[in-house]
């Protein structure tokens, strides 16, 4: 698979694709604690003045009243920054939504290291972690364009909590407007058999550029698109330790908790075998460019390719 040359950032898919979602669906309602400019739901919120919630600086609240509008039949998108929604609003997503599990859609964006100059106490290194051990709730973490307008609009389906993992940084499309996916199915890029990368959000794009290098060398690798963490396509892990000879996860998350956790909980009940796993060292992260960042936490495909030599 070829990356587009268009790149977009997926909080500005997010905002396009919650504006598109108001017009099909009365219920959508949009609440932001003073970031819309950033999180892009200034795009709903021109549109549907009167099911736009600027609830200021007060994440808790946001997502209190959220789960008040969802016990009134309405679909609520609650946004901010991840460190201020799966942070600072931590006890109410666990107590008021996950708990009598409300319908309620918590998107966070400006997640990961990828946050850049904005510096460590605004990178949220460990929301996935955060966010899987909730009872109820789905976790989901797109990679392009394409898939993020897709999960905006098909979250919507869903009588239940979720979590929507999104980027700052501006990312090559990945998939064509016909690409199928759907929630708790990872992506298969490729079907080589020398190692599989498992990659979600903006590690995505990064494998990709390690499978093309590698293939030059004539080492083949396939890239599996995790999209959705939880609940974890089990099966597609399977296929791939029993198929290939390495195993490599790759995150713009702490190594602890996040997806690299994840596959090897699923390994560790079902086929037992080593995973290389690429994210940040349980660490905080440090403010610069996003690219230089990501080179820094080895988390970019140099690193793969690395990796996957070794």
């Amino acid at each position: 698979m070829e990356l587009k040359d268009k790149k977009v950032a997926t909080r500005q898919s997010y905002g396009e694709a919650l504006k598109e979602l108001g017009k099909e669906n009365e219920k959508i309602v949009v609440l932001d604690a003073d970031l819309s400019s950033a999180t892009k739901t200034n795009l709903f919120a021109k549109e549907f003045p009167k099911r736009f919630f600027e609830m200021g600086i007060a994440e808790q609240n946001m997502i209190g009243t959220s789960a008040g509008l969802a016990t009134c039949n309405k679909i609520p998108y609650a946004s901010t920054f991840a460190v201020f929604s799966a942070g600072r609003a931590y006890d109410q997503i666990r107590n008021s939504i996950c708990y009598p599990k409300l319908n309620v859609k918590i998107c966070a964006t400006h997640a990961g290291i990828t946050v850049g100059e904005d510096g460590a106490t605004h990178q949220m290194l460990e929301d996935i972690s955060m966010m899987r051990t909730l009872p109820n709730m789905i976790v989901m973490s797109t990679s392009d364009d394409i898939q993020t307008k897709w999960a905006v609009k098909e979250i919507s389906k869903i009588n239940g909590p979720v979590y929507l993992r999104l980027s700052r940084l501006e990312t090559n499309v990945i998939y064509d407007e016909n690409q199928k996916f759907e929630i708790g199915k990872a992506v298969q890029i490729g079907n080589g058999t020398d190692a599989t990368i498992f990659a979600t959000g903006i590690t995505v794009q990064e494998a990709i550029k390690a499978q093309k290098e590698l293939a030059k060398n004539n080492i083949n690798v396939r890239v599996i698109d995790f999209h959705t963490i939880k609940p974890i396509d089990k099966e597609i892990i399977l296929n791939c330790a029993k198929e290939t000879k390495k195993l490599i996860s790759v995150e713009d998350h702490s190594i602890i908790g996040g997806l690299g956790t994840a596959i090897s909980e699923v390994l560790t009940d079902e086929y037992p075998c080593k995973l290389t796993r690429l994210g940040i060292k349980d660490t905080f992260g440090k403010s610069g460019s996003a690219v230089k960042l990501m080179h820094y936490f080895k988390i970019d495909r140099e690193e793969i390719i690395k990796n996957v030599i070794e």
